[in-house]
Parts: C-alpha cells; sequence; structure tokens
C-alpha cells in the first residue's frame, strides 16, 4: 500500500463573534503493526491551545482552549501515514475458535467487557433473530459467518449518504433497508454481539483511489467499519460498507464502544441561539512519494540535529 497524506479540515461560521467552549477533537490517526504515522499536525483558527491526552481506548484525544470571541472556528488537520495492509490478509485462528459458539477464555471475557453488550434496546429480539439466519449451523465456520453477516448488510441495505449527525438505531436500519457507513457499522457491531462476540466501532478515512468504493464520491472520506476480536487473529476489520476484510484502503483514528463516543470534532458555543450559521468538512486522502516524503524527514532531521548540536554546544 502506498504513503498516504490526508488533509482533514473543519469550518464553522457565525453571524455574529461567540466565545468557544472548549473543544474535543479525535484526529490523530492511531498507529498500529499496520499503520506507520509519520506526522500530524493541527492547525486552528482563531488560535487556541492544545493539551494531549488518551481516552480509555487509547485514543488520542486533543483538548482545544480558546481566549478570543470569533466569527468562525477553523480545524486544519494533516497527517502522513504509512499504511501497510494486506489486500488478501489470513487470519489464525486459534484452534477452539475456528468454529461458531465457542467460548471466550474467562481473561479476554472480563476484558472485551461493555464490548459484548448490545447498545440498543432489543426486548422482542428482532435483530437477535435477523443475526441468527445467518448462522448455517452448529458448529459453523467462524470467519465465514462473520463474512456472510458483512455481506447480507450490504446486500440487504442499500447505501444512502447523509450529512446531518447522528446513526440511525440497526433495527431503523434493517426496517428502511438504507443507511450510511455509519449505520451499516452499528448493524454489524450489534448483529454480532447478539451472537456473543465481542466487537467495536472504528471511525477514520477511507482511501478511495480508483473511486469505486462506497462512501466516498472522491480519492478520500471519513468513514466508519468495524471490528471483531477472534481469539488468535485478535481484532478482524469488517467494512459491511464495501463489502470488505482486513484494514485495505482504511486508516483508523477511533476505537470505541459506542459510535457517539467517535465524534472527530465536539464543543459548544456561547451566544444566541441564532449565531450559528453553517458548517462545512472537507476530506482529501492522496498518495504520496515516498522519496519525497524521504527528503522531507531527512531535512528535518538535520534541522532538529543543527538545533540539538546549538543547544549542547
Amino acid at each position: 500500500m502506498p504513503m498516504l497524506k490526508i488533509h482533514h479540515r473543519t469550518t464553522y461560521t457565525f453571524r455574529q463573534k461567540v466565545s468557544l467552549s472548549p473543544h474535543r477533537l479525535m484526529l490523530r490517526p492511531r498507529e498500529g503493526r499496520e499503520l506507520g504515522l509519520l506526522s500530524h499536525e493541527i492547525s486552528i483558527s482563531p488560535e487556541a491551545e492544545l493539551s494531549w491526552s488518551h481516552d480509555v481506548f487509547d485514543n488520542a484525544i486533543a483538548s482545544a482552549t480558546f481566549q478570543t470571541p470569533s466569527y468562525s472556528l477553523v480545524v486544519d488537520s494533516s497527517a502522513t501515514v504509512d499504511l501497510t495492509a494486506s489486500a488478501w490478509p489470513v487470519f489464525e485462528i486459534e484452534a477452539s475458535a475456528i468454529n461458531y459458539p465457542f467460548l471466550y477464555s474467562d481473561n479476554d471475557w472480563t476484558d472485551l467487557g461493555a464490548l459484548t453488550v448490545q447498545q440498543y434496546d432489543d426486548m422482542e429480539q428482532r435483530l437477535v433473530t435477523w443475526a441468527r439466519a445467518f448462522v448455517a449451523g452448529r458448529p459453523t465456520d467462524t470467519l465465514s459467518l462473520l463474512k456472510d453477516i458483512s455481506l447480507g448488510i450490504a446486500s440487504s441495505i442499500s447505501y444512502q449518504s447523509r450529512d446531518e449527525e447522528g446513526t440511525q438505531t440497526p433495527l431503523s436500519t434493517v426496517d428502511r433497508g438504507l443507511g450510511s457507513c455509519r449505520d451499516y457499522a452499528v448493524l454489524f457491531v450489534e448483529a454480532v454481539r447478539s451472537l456473543g462476540f465481542g466487537a467495536r466501532i472504528v471511525s477514520g478515512y477511507l482511501f478511495n483511489p480508483d473511486s469505486l468504493l462506497t462512501g466516498s464520491t472522491d480519492y478520500g472520506s471519513t468513514h466508519a467499519w468495524a471490528e471483531v476480536f477472534v481469539p488468535g487473529a485478535g481484532w478482524i476489520t469488517f467494512d459491511p460498507t464495501n463489502r470488505s476484510i482486513g484494514g485495505v484502503n482504511l486508516v483508523p483514528v477511533a476505537v470505541t464502544r459506542d459510535i457517539a463516543q467517535a465524534v472527530p470534532i465536539s464543543g459548544s458555543f456561547i451566544g444566541a441561539a441564532e449565531a450559528f450559521l453553517s458548517m462545512d468538512v472537507t476530506v482529501e486522502v492522496k498518495t504520496v512519494d515516498p522519496d519525497k516524503q524521504r527528503g522531507f524527514n531527512a531535512r528535518r532531521i538535520g534541522r532538529s540535529m543543527l538545533a540539538l548540536s546549538s543547544a549542547c554546544s
């Protein structure tokens, strides 16, 4: 996979000057075995003081504090990543978990905790019944079952891009037969949880170099997908929107129990209710020439060594 440059710009505009409360930013890509974070910068207007922390899922969180009232808020995030996920991943699942149903170890079950619990009411067991229809037999191949649920969602739910905030309930997505990528992800996670799996929501970016993938009208966009914990293999990535398995074309930013925890930018302002005018989001994900990036990194290291030499002389 290529080296990628991600530019994510969010602009809020107001009819009059407002005071901005502290804002919570989840924009830094998650480093891991299949993703190297080469650089990340956030610039904000009006000027803000940034402080960093990690949440319970080890997502990087920036808190922006403002001192100056403003007619607008612009948050610019730029990252360069090295995505090495395989297009054809092989998963070494433990023998005890190759077939479903299986039991997690006591430690895994304890640590997965709330990630095994459905987050939406299913009093009439409608979602459980819907999910069980994918179980071909007992036992049945675990990975095939999870693939079938992901493919079943893509086959039965028509994709619908939605700009408004919020996510449909899983049963609303099933009943409507329509959903966005976040609706697909929530439905998949809730369905596999109803069958006893530990699963989590992932939000981040979709790289769409050929403009053939669902969820992006350009070379890239924000995106949501899912991960399921299977002993031996660990967290396996499923993107039901694009009928794919594995992390190819996906740049994770946050993993969460609930989709509401994965908002890229959240905050409020102090001012008249009618002061808010508009919000605009642009995302660009494109390839970077590795040789140019290496040259940039070399120059940056050279400047750092010069500064260190001056400081130590």
